[in-house]
């Protein structure tokens, strides 16, 4: 559940980015899939420490 949200939050800030330099509608979406992936990866790592330190 915490990486959806993790990907979610992702691609909504890089598409915020995006286009707050003004991209066009493939620099959005590039930005957006790619923030999307490092965020999930991000969140993903964070939830197994998280996991091992818990259980």
């Amino acid at each position: 559940m915490l990486v959806i949200a993790g990907i979610v939050a992702g691609a909504i800030w890089g598409g915020y980015l995006a286009r707050r330099r003004k991209g066009n509608r493939l620099d959005i979406l590039q930005y957006a899939v790619s923030s999307a992936v490092a965020f999930g990866l991000l969140t993903y790592f964070v939830s197994v420490v998280l996991l091992r330190i818990f259980y």
